[in-house]
């Protein structure tokens, strides 16, 4: 390859990768249902030994479809009671701050709180909950407030089903294309570094994601059985952000035990909050981790933070979600790398 051709590659990945920096807006949907047909394309590659690939494909969106509205029936009632339940409890929390526990921490630590004037958070906050309302109309007036807003997400609601449909059909075919586009000389190298990165996607976020939907389950589970109001809130925001090295729980641990300590005011509680999270993160360590995601990864945990923290910093919520996953990939070529730098003249 001559050092032309070289610049020349060099040059078309940085103006793809900017121009889709551009368009992120526009592409996110394409971006969503290639990344659902990823998913996805084993559970059709099983079926189609069966059936017909479009046939095999209209059952998964059937299945997924009735998953997902299931879980909506369910879950979203549920929320929606917990969170109106919470903002309720909010005036009466401030009070017991203002009554119980700042007086407290006065006393023990000799500091002068009458400057925090706790009486105006109270009113202000007794006089606009009940603004909020019903969380199903909130979220429709918030949405419905901006008209592109509303006519960007009726566009992702319909858009990603179709073109993730068109991609799972034909998926295989994209993919030997792409295999074909491939140079003779480096698609060997090019076919094996595309494996490694596919066993390393599908190990974690096929794995990860079910580890997420575990946590939740579990630390929900735990925390209604000790009584701990608010605990499918809890359980379910620990479980999602579990993607993090031990940022979910901690989360968790922290916010059930404020609610149970304003719930019941004994010790007992909090050593239930405590064991819930502390049998999740065993079972996680010992169980969901090493069967579900694997050790190939081999992500430190800073490393872990450091991704998300930069993709929230270059990409915005957008940045978080793929961080770990681009990450991953990285991993993998710089291996590669580093297998090809030991090997050179320059290393020995």
């Amino acid at each position: 390859m001559t050092d032309s051709q070289k610049w020349l590659i060099i040059v078309t990945v940085f103006l793809s990768g900017w121009a889709v920096y551009l368009l992120l807006p526009v592409v996110t949907p394409f971006i969503v249902s290639a990344v659902l047909a990823y998913l996805f394309d084993p559970l059709v590659d099983i079926l189609e030994q069966k059936i017909s690939r479009t046939a095999s494909v209209l059952i998964i969106f059937a299945l997924i479809s009735i998953l997902i509205l299931g879980l909506m029936l369910v879950l979203i009632p549920l929320l929606q009671s917990e969170i109106i339940t919470l903002v309720q409890r909010i005036p009466d929390l401030v009070i017991w701050l203002e009554q119980t526990l700042l007086p407290r921490i006065s006393s023990l630590m000799d500091i002068n709180i009458n400057a925090l004037d706790m009486a105006v958070i109270r009113d202000s906050l007794q006089e606009n909950w009940r603004n909020i309302g019903n969380l199903a109309s909130f979220l429709f007036v918030r949405i419905t407030s901006s008209g592109q807003t509303l006519i960007t997400w009726l566009a992702y609601v319909l858009l990603i089903p179709v073109v993730t449909f068109y991609l799972l059909r034909d998926w295989d075919n994209i993919m030997n294309n792409l295999k074909f586009l491939l140079p003779g000389k480096y698609k060997k190298t090019t076919i094996w570094l595309v494996q490694e990165c596919d066993t390393v996607l599908s190990e974690f976020l096929r794995g990860q994601l079910l580890v997420m939907l575990s946590l939740s389950v579990i630390y929900t589970a735990g925390l209604w059985l000790a009584g701990i109001e608010y605990s499918l809130l809890i359980g379910l925001l620990a479980g999602l952000i579990s993607f993090v090295p031990y940022l979910g729980s901690i989360v968790g641990i922290v916010v059930a035990a404020i609610v149970a300590f304003f719930q019941y005011h004994d010790v007992i509680h909090l050593i239930f909050v405590a064991l819930v999270f502390g049998a999740g993160q065993s079972i996680e360590g010992m169980l969901l981790s090493p069967w579900l995601v694997g050790e190939r990864i081999g992500l430190h945990p800073v490393a872990v933070i450091f991704a998300v923290m930069a993709g929230g910093q270059l990409f915005g919520f957008t940045g978080i979600l793929i961080a770990l996953p681009v990450a991953a990939v990285l991993l993998v070529l710089l291996r590669f790398a580093f297998e090809q730098y030991k090997t050179s003249g320059l290393y020995t």
